[in-house]
């Protein structure tokens, strides 16, 4: 259309035509037609979509359109009458049709957007005179049981205030409610308005940290309501969970969500110890975590606030003790609620519960028998059902090619067996409350192995895929030490060499060896031989490709064991910090839990008496878990029984950075990873003496390390021996740990491994805190989950930039554009870009460094994840390698930078000499349809469900 196209009106002549029009407004007043304002609607609704500021003008081309459907419009209206008043609601529906014909479909939605927006704010306006004015809303709520009342805007107004009582002066509650209004309509359900209360605190995240507790709080609220049946203001909330503690404990029992014993407490006592002004420590990612999956529901309506929960999570671990039973729950709850320790999620979902399955991890050895292959299947169906993670060794399986001596066949080795297990995984998804999760083990001489670590590619044969199961190789030294040689590798059938599953070392060495002379000899038939360096590259390359399978290494998790004398380590768990022995008779079990290492730090160090104190508690709740836990099978039970092993780990390893403003490419970073855990180390193993002294050991105690007097350091030289030049690993330490040995030599130990440090991937969020030992992912992206997708900016990052009066929209901008890096930005104060590097902007020396000084301390391993900004195969390489010779057990996910971006549609990139983005095409009548491109990816951050099987 043109600006002067045949019966519409220019510019000039809209004042003369219209000069007897009149116009009604929505309160019943008539005014004098003014056309301008509908040219000046239009003109807004084209710059919104253009990005324009209100001081920018329009492209020329787009001011000739604004022009033609305003004359378009104002012709429709004179069209219609000169004698009577015209609604303002048709000649708005008039501007809709023209835009919506002419082809502008974006602009007409933004123009519609916006007269609903004023709908609603007249609505909020008028519910807020006062009653006796009589003035009727336009605006209703639809409550549950279908009557309607108007918007009670004072009680809106209430709800914010409290929500932003403690951040008056960071947190506007006004601006909330006119950010909620956006979201309403007429008639909203009231679960919707509590929504979108919560979504006007959450689309605020990115300015300010602030409003993240302001989203919990309000979420919160409706917690409150959905317990306690009632709206409750905040001044009763501390007294209504008192008073309605015992009627919480008789409905979950009564709907058979609870256990009765729990009836045994004093729940008066109990009650009387509950602190709800602790639900103000949660984050709202924290709150939504738990409300979604973690707070007992019945018929969907929840039965728990978050303090009932973690009462009950206490009590539920509290009930095996013999004396002080309630103060013993109570000192579990303190820990718990003010997240100085958390439990692993098994232990929080069902703590308490008629099925206390508590433990986090169960490991498994599958032998080369039909029928036991199929058990330890229908066992992973059983403990993944109650929450478990699942580690599965499958070495023992014979390979392609085997001959089947009850046929005469020949097998198809083991891959058709792990798909079965894969679709098992995702047929039992752990109780309906998320993915099963299971990880295969296979050493790196079995036959199939170059099969086995193209299992997750997305090519070739389905039926040799396993898209859902997690993999990994389970590394002898001796092929490490074949790849730095770039000598050959022998791969064999498990069935023609039945002794190299259970030997490590230079045992396993000197059988490998005399295997390989056999097979020259011609004396094993079923075997291949192949450059090491071949077989590297492609496990590198498999592992850049699809993740897996990752690096975990044998001789280092045998040799360092505790538990040498009653078994061998054959895999490791789901997240591979685990290293238990197994077995056809056990299956082993472990029980997680971790300290949050920011919350034990005071002033300028690390205060070791209240991280003691913690840890005492922590370890005990770990070993009650061995008593109380529901073992889904027999060799679980009777492995986790005798040996009672526990694993103690860490999470906000970055937040304890942060305070003390340390980088974590530094080595800086490294000492204090190494004195953090060597402190951790010695509380954790001292308490496991003091519960030993008061329970007894565990009864395959006698023979173990401990026993010996070998301390996880002393082990180091053991390993050292077996690789003869291949370690480095520091071997210092600063405390005096002849008090520790004098304690072990007293009176024993209570559990046979102590630490191994989880991903707490959920726990973490939780708390509110970095996960384990990460480091920052990114300072501002989109964390999604189950729960739905969150806003993370980071807190410490604001604070800062806060104290340098340099937190503004400029600054939030730059940190969109650059992905959550800090790296680029020019106004970024230099002396913080070292605090500020994100996982990606660190070398992997660094993480391999911290965790190497880590695991001079732990008796069992950790989750470590690598991350490589730009991947190549000699770094890869070369940081495998590393990771080998700093004496890490295990690796984990290996991370490489992909399409990792903040969505960028809230950023004016106009601001960074880009022009946005726009599709332009004609429309039928010839004018130039303007839409924006909505293509720009949101964010991705790391995936957190896969890991949450363990924490």
């Amino acid at each position: 259309m043109s600006d002067t196209s045949p019966g519409t009106l220019c510019p000039s002549e809209f004042a003369s035509e219209s000069k007897n029009l009149w116009v009604v407004k929505r309160n019943g007043s008539s005014v004098s037609f003014d056309g301008e304002r509908i040219r000046l609607a239009i003109t807004k609704a084209f710059r919104a979509e253009l990005l324009l500021g209100a001081d920018q003008a329009l492209p020329e081309e787009i001011q000739k359109v604004t022009n033609g459907i305003t004359s378009a419009v104002i012709s429709s209206i004179l069209s219609l009458t000169r004698d009577e008043p015209v609604p303002i609601e048709k000649i708005q529906d008039l501007v809709e049709k023209e835009l919506m014909q002419e082809g502008y479909h974006q602009v007409a939605r933004g123009y519609i957007l916006y007269r609903e927006e004023r709908k609603r704010a007249r609505a909020f306006k008028e519910t807020a005179i006062p009653a006796n004015e009589q003035v009727k809303s336009t605006l209703y709520v639809t409550y549950p049981d279908g009557t309607k009342s108007p918007l009670n805007t004072q009680k809106m107004q209430s709800k914010m205030e409290h929500a932003c009582a403690d951040f008056k002066e960071l947190c506007n509650p006004q601006e909330l409610i006119e950010e909620m209004l956006k979201h309403l309509y007429d008639g909203v359900l009231f679960k919707e308005l509590n929504e979108s209360a919560i979504f006007s605190a959450r689309s605020k995240i990115e300015k300010e940290p602030a409003y993240n507790y302001v989203a919990a709080r309000l979420l919160l609220q409706d917690i409150y309501n959905e317990v306690f049946e009632q709206e409750c203001h905040p001044s009763e909330v501390a007294n209504l969970h008192v008073s309605h503690f015992e009627q919480y404990i008789r409905k979950g029992v009564m709907a058979k969500r609870l256990t009765p014993e729990l009836f045994g407490y004093d729940l008066e006592k109990l009650a009387q110890n509950l602190d709800s002004s602790r639900d103000k420590l949660f984050t709202y990612i924290g709150v939504q975590t738990l409300y979604d999956r973690y707070l007992i529901h019945v018929k969907n309506d929840r039965i728990e606030t978050p303090q009932y929960f973690w009462m009950r999570v206490a009590m539920g671990l509290a009930l095996n003790e013999k004396e002080n039973r309630e103060e013993r729950a109570i000192e579990f709850y303190n820990v718990l609620s003010q997240f100085h320790f958390i439990s692993s999620t098994p232990t929080l979902f069902n703590s308490g519960s008629l099925h206390p399955q508590l433990s986090s991890c169960y490991l498994s050895t599958v032998q080369d028998d039909l029928v036991n292959i199929f058990k330890v299947i229908a066992d992973n169906a059983s403990l993944s059902k109650w929450s478990g993670g699942i580690g599965n060794d499958w070495t023992n399986i014979r390979a392609t090619g085997a001959t089947i001596h009850g046929t005469n066949g020949l097998t198809q080795g083991v891959v058709p067996f792990l798909k079965v297990a894969n679709d098992t995984a995702v047929a039992v998804n752990q109780g309906g409350k998320r993915k099963g999760a299971v990880c295969a083990y296979l050493e790196t001489w079995h036959l199939d192995i170059e099969d086995f670590v193209e299992l997750r590619k997305n090519t070739g044969d389905e039926r040799r895929r396993t898209h859902d199961m997690n993999t990994a190789n389970w590394i002898p030294d001796l092929f490490m030490k074949r790849v730095r040689e770039q000598s050959v590798w022998t791969l064999f059938n498990p069935s023609d060499t039945p002794d190299l599953h259970d030997l490590y070392g230079i045992e396993f060495e000197k059988r490998y060896c005399e295997y390989e002379r056999l097979a020259q000899e011609g004396k094993i038939k079923l075997f291949k031989v192949i450059p090491a360096m071949d077989l590297w590259r492609k496990m590198i390359t498999m592992l850049f490709e699809t993740g897996h399978p990752w690096m975990t290494f044998k001789d280092p998790s045998n040799i360092r064991s505790p538990q040498s004398h009653a078994g061998v380590v054959h895999s490791s768990n789901l997240c591979t910090e685990i290293l238990l022995n197994t077995s056809e008779n056990e299956t082993a079990v472990c029980n997680l839990g971790s300290i949050n290492l920011a919350a034990h730090i005071k002033g300028d160090f690390l205060d070791e008496q209240f991280l003691a104190k913690t840890i005492r508690t922590a370890m005990r709740m770990l070993d009650n878990v061995i008593d109380i836990n529901y073992y889904p099978t027999k060799e679980a039970r009777e492995s986790n029984l005798r040996h009672r092993p526990v694993g103690l780990g860490l999470m906000g390893f970055q937040d304890a950075l942060y305070h003390f403003r340390i980088a974590y490419d530094s080595q800086e970073a490294v000492e204090f990873a190494d004195a953090s855990m060597e402190m951790i180390s010695y509380h954790a193993i001292l308490a496991s003496t003091e519960l030993a002294k008061e329970r007894g050991v565990y009864s395959s105690y006698r023979g173990s390390k401990w026993s010996q007097g070998i301390l996880p350091i002393d082990s180091i030289a053991l390993l050292d021996n077996e690789r003869k030049g291949y370690l480095h690993m520091d071997r210092t330490s600063k405390k005096d740990w002849s008090v520790v040995r004098k304690e072990i030599q007293k009176h024993g130990m209570r559990n046979c491994n102590t630490m191994a440090i989880a991903p707490t991937a959920t726990i973490a969020h939780i708390s509110g805190l970095s996960q384990s030992i990460e480091p920052t992912f990114s300072l501002l992206y989109v964390k999604s989950n189950l729960s739905g997708e969150f806003a993370v900016l980071n807190e410490w990052l604001v604070k800062d930039l806060k104290e340098r009066d340099l937190w503004n929209q400029d600054m939030l901008d730059e940190l969109k554009y650059y992905d959550g890096s800090v790296q680029e930005i020019e106004q970024f104060p230099e002396d913080l870009k070292g605090l500020y590097k994100t996982a990606f902007e660190i070398e992997p020396k660094w993480l391999i460094e911290c965790a190497s000084r880590r695991q001079k301390w732990i008796d069992m391993g950790q989750s470590l994840n690598l991350y490589v900004n730009a991947p190549d195969g000699r770094k890869l390489s070369d940081m495998y390698l590393l990771a080998w010779e700093k004496g890490l057990k295990t690796t984990y996910y290996l991370r490489s930078k992909a399409a990792t971006q903040v969505e960028k549609s809230t950023l004016d990139i106009n601001k960074k000499g880009i022009q946005p983005r726009w599709m332009k095409s004609r429309s039928a009548s010839g004018s130039i349809r303007v839409e924006r491109d909505s293509s720009i990816p949101k964010s991705c951050s790391l995936s957190g469900d896969e890991c949450e099987s363990c924490q």
